[in-house]
């Protein structure tokens, strides 16, 4: 068995055409970019890119397969270069019994799958060549059809507030809108981690995921998961996320929730965190409040029993949120050492003082052993490292 890196959340900014995909996405984060960037700078090892749906998408990998700087696996998947591309959809989900709305992810096995995928959603979707969009489409016949075409259903970003599972307030369990039998693994979000997911009960059968969200090129793999496979395939993927034949998740990197942009509860008009039970911001008098993962989940635990099957989730911090790493630093780095998983995760200390000051090393082995400081975000502001 080998380890891989995946990130399985990375958006498109716009195609190669320059048509916009994801709206609020970088228009740098084309479908190329994105290849060369996981595979020449990040060294990620397998992404799912989740507008895969949109037909100028689909149309610019034929083309990527047919001058051979692509290759479609038989195990499924798109291999360019070091990366294996899985092909993903986010989508959502607003019908008579999911007052949400609720963004789920749908990946899917082979190019010729998500073709007929995207042709079934082209008659649901207002807009199929934008992300993230509304189906009018029941959440579990969604789900059916994803089955049907042999692929994944993935619950995105399950506590971010507005647009997830349980993050709107509405929803207090998966079995109202999903059926649970058709779901492999669950997102969890920038703003939580394992101890804090798995105090809801129904979660604990379900392998869960850590990935970026991307929205722009440097965002890429600030958090993602260490996967247990042969290889990096689709296959292989859907096996590790049912734990069979000892594929598995080894171990989940994902960032402090205290850096997440919705940590806390907090002021929606002034961005203040409210005292405990405090109904009116005492700065600004607004009675309307983001309600912070960490709050959202108090009032869903269930339980502090943490399953055996999870793998250790470890507090990794991205080397752009490091204080004295900017863009040029970063450069410098990635000229030295290579990709940024290697900073993160192999680089000795006494290498690293070669290219950038003590202090910055220090940072960085530990942001590597988990031992620096934050502090919290909310109200989508992140939070940010104070120290070690």
């Amino acid at each position: 068995m080998n380890s891989y890196f995946a990130d399985l959340h990375i958006h498109i900014g716009q195609t190669t055409s320059g048509k916009p995909v994801k709206i609020t996405a970088s228009r740098t984060l084309t479908l190329e970019n994105i290849l060369v960037e996981a595979s020449e700078h990040k060294g990620i090892d397998i992404i799912g890119v989740i507008d895969c749906h949109v037909p100028e998408v689909i149309v610019t990998l034929k083309k990527l397969i047919e001058n051979g700087d692509c290759i479609e696996l038989e195990e499924g998947g798109i291999r360019f270069q070091n990366t294996t591309l899985i092909l993903g959809s986010e989508l959502e989900i607003y019908d008579e019994s999911c007052k949400g709305p609720i963004h789920v992810l749908a990946f899917m096995p082979s190019l010729d799958k998500m073709q007929e995928f995207s042709t079934w959603l082209s008659s649901r979707l207002t807009n199929i060549t934008l992300s993230s969009q509304r189906i009018y489409e029941v959440g579990k016949t969604l789900q059916k059809v994803v089955k049907e075409l042999g692929g994944l259903f993935i619950p995105a970003h399950i506590f971010t507030p507005h647009k997830s599972l349980y993050g709107s307030g509405v929803t207090t369990s998966l079995q109202e809108v999903l059926d649970g039998r058709l779901i492999d693994a669950v997102e969890l979000g920038l703003s939580s981690d394992t101890s804090m997911a798995d105090q809801i009960i129904e979660l604990h059968d379900y392998t869960f995921l850590t990935n970026s969200d991307a929205h722009s090129l440097p965002k890429i793999g600030r958090e993602y998961q260490k996967l247990a496979l042969l290889e990096p395939s689709f296959m292989e993927l859907k096996k590790a996320l049912a734990r069979e034949n000892g594929r598995g998740v080894q171990a989940n990197y994902g960032l402090n929730p205290y850096l997440g942009k919705y940590y806390d509860t907090t002021c929606e008009k002034c961005g203040l965190k409210p005292k405990e039970n405090q109904l009116k911001c005492e700065n600004c008098g607004s009675v309307r409040f983001v309600k912070g993962v960490s709050n959202r989940l108090k009032e869903l635990a269930g339980s502090t029993d943490h399953k055996r099957h999870r793998p250790p989730y470890i507090h990794q911090v991205p080397l752009q949120f490091i204080p004295g790493i900017g863009p040029k630093t970063l450069e410098k780095l990635k000229d030295m050492f290579g990709t940024e998983m290697n900073i993160l995760h192999e680089v000795p200390r006494h290498e690293l003082t070669k290219v950038v000051q003590e202090k910055i090393a220090d940072y960085i082995v530990g942001a590597r052993e988990g031992r620096l400081q934050v502090k919290s975000g909310g109200g989508g502001t992140y939070g940010k490292v104070t120290g070690i």
